[in-house]
């Protein structure tokens, strides 16, 4: 906390588009993180083509990770929402969310849209969580 009210801090993970674009990968103010919408980047290639399952496991290790960085952790999130290409995958894409929140529960929105910024990419994910807020296991 500070005098005008609580620290924000920024998270990159070292991106070009980041500067480019104008936005972090996530942002800590108090001990609420806001992780940006992810797909499944990895080194900069995309993981998985053509599979949403597998983007889905990269986007929640690429998730995991941001919120590491912020001090918050998965059984941290209290809201994601997702976003998929093509509707039909989401019963794969919702067992993968299944396999790591089964035992958090967070509030969840999964829509379909037209297009993420890459027609390879099928799935892309934001996540938010309240550091320390861990649900019961």
């Amino acid at each position: 906390m500070n005098e005008t009210g609580p620290t924000r801090r920024r998270i990159g993970s070292g991106t070009p588009y980041e500067a480019t674009v104008g936005y972090s990968r996530a942002v800590r103010v108090g001990d609420a993180v806001f992780v940006s919408g992810t797909t499944a980047l990895k080194d900069g290639v995309l993981v998985g083509a053509g599979d949403a399952a597998a983007q889905t496991r990269q986007i929640l290790a690429n998730v995991a990770w941001a919120l590491d960085q912020a001090g918050a952790t998965m059984a941290d999130v209290v809201r994601c929402r997702i976003y998929v290409t093509d509707i039909t995958v989401w019963p794969q894409v919702g067992e993968e969310l299944g396999r790591v929140f089964a035992g958090i529960r967070p509030a969840n929105t999964l829509v379909a849209v037209s297009a993420l910024v890459d027609p390879a990419m099928l799935v892309e994910i934001e996540a938010d969580a309240i550091v320390g807020s861990a649900a019961p296991t």
